[in-house]
């Protein structure tokens, strides 16, 4: 919690509400939790309530964010990581236009939990990776590394190495004073993403004497016969087949990630929302708490949860309030049979085989059915966009397992 608190009195309840909203949607927003206790609800309140707002958003130190701009026009090979921040700040168009005009490299930071920036802009460079290693080694060549709206930097799995490529600064761009501390390297300013960028990019000299990064290369290979059981390539590569317009992902298929990036990509703002911690069980209620959202804004489309068998496991339940609420989710269920995740890290730590990670015999569609779901289960590439697409027509909740193969994490 960023703040819990009980008031000492009835009278208090209607001022600890206001501090417990400004608290919650203050930057950076999350939860707060206010306790009251049970008798206060019967006494009256003594007049009106105050009714107060906040500001969520403020802007960085002009000289300081003038500094940042003087070494970002004088680098000669910048790289930009756009964090989820960025997306939260509604800071898609302003990230494009700064990175247009400077000409640099942009790459997602490690373990994102939004996308800020079109993964299929000429400009996109994919992911930084997940370790101290591979983002030191991936960032190697670029004189100068801005940091808008993430952390420097959130590691998956502990793989030494160096920070950043010899010769190479960090400046970083953040809403939240904890994140600004923690970095370990670099230099870092204090303001809302969004204005932060409008404001640098107004400041920063245009990269027209940079040669622009090469477009990023996507591999996406598939088998050369159909597979059996399927692989997680074959998945995405079918769900790519039969995305519908402004689709929003919610994944928590942590071992297919690089497969989801590949076919899937994010070309569009407040699309793609993953697991900041890599804590199990997130995605199924996320993705209904999503729904309600687009709901309550008005907002109509569909939401479709990848999840692998074994984080479903961990909050099934929620495809019963999905099923309440006649959400339109379609959840896709990759069954490989175990935790793919945990026995890459198993290898990563050289402790191969240890006992606990295999998942044989879950009957996750009769699960789905008796929590209220459509579900079935599919074995084959058309099988699965055939269900789908009836998934989506239907705009209930419904649950699609596909047996797929174990796929190695790229950690």
């Amino acid at each position: 919690m960023k703040w819990s608190y009980e008031p000492a009195h009835a009278e208090a309840v209607p001022e600890a509400f206001m501090r417990a909203y400004a608290m919650a949607v203050q930057p950076p927003a999350g939860p707060v939790f206010l306790s009251i206790p049970l008798d206060d609800w019967n006494h009256p309140l003594d007049g009106p309530a105050v009714l107060r707002d906040v500001s969520r958003t403020y802007a960085p130190d002009p000289e300081r964010l003038r500094r940042f701009a003087e070494r970002i026009t004088v680098s000669q090979r910048p790289a930009l990581i756009l964090g989820p921040d960025v997306d939260r700040a509604r800071g898609w168009q302003a990230g494009i236009a700064l990175a247009e005009k400077l000409k640099a490299a942009v790459y997602s930071p490690p373990l994102p939990d939004r996308a800020s920036f079109p993964e299929d802009h000429p400009l996109y460079q994919g992911s930084v990776g997940m370790s101290v290693k591979a983002v030191g080694e991936r960032l190697a060549g670029h004189d100068l590394v801005v940091v808008i709206g993430a952390e420097v930097f959130r590691y998956y799995p502990y793989v030494p190495g160096d920070i950043l490529p010899a010769g190479t600064e960090l400046l970083q761009i953040t809403d939240d004073p904890a994140t600004a501390a923690a970095a370990r390297v670099g230099d870092s300013l204090l303001g809302d993403a969004r204005l932060s960028i409008e404001l640098l990019t107004g400041l920063v000299g245009d990269g027209s004497g940079r040669a622009q990064p090469n477009p990023m290369r996507r591999t996406r290979r598939l088998p050369e016969n159909p597979s059996s059981p399927l692989t997680p390539a074959e998945v995405y590569s079918a769900l790519s087949e039969v995305r519908p317009e402004h689709a929003v992902f919610v994944n928590e298929s942590t071992s297919t990630m690089a497969q989801h990036a590949e076919w899937l990509p994010t070309v569009e703002p407040d699309s793609f929302f993953a697991t900041a911690s890599g804590g199990i069980g997130w995605a199924a209620p996320a993705a209904v708490g999503v729904a309600l959202g687009d709901r309550d804004r008005g907002v109509t489309r569909p939401v479709i949860g990848l999840i692998g068998d074994g984080s479903f496991q961990y909050s099934v339940q929620g495809l019963w309030t999905a099923v309440q609420q006649n959400l339109p989710i379609v959840y896709v269920v990759m069954r490989n049979h175990e935790y793919s995740i945990l026995k890459s890290f198993a290898e990563l730590e050289e402790t191969p085989g240890v006992p606990g990670l295999d998942l044989p015999g879950l009957d996750i569609a009769s699960v789905a059915r008796g929590l209220g779901c459509h579900a079935v289960d599919v074995t084959s590439t058309g099988d699965l966009e055939k269900e789908f697409r009836l998934a989506l027509e239907s705009g209930t909740t419904s649950v699609i397992v596909v047996t797929t193969q174990p796929e190695k994490a790229m950690l």
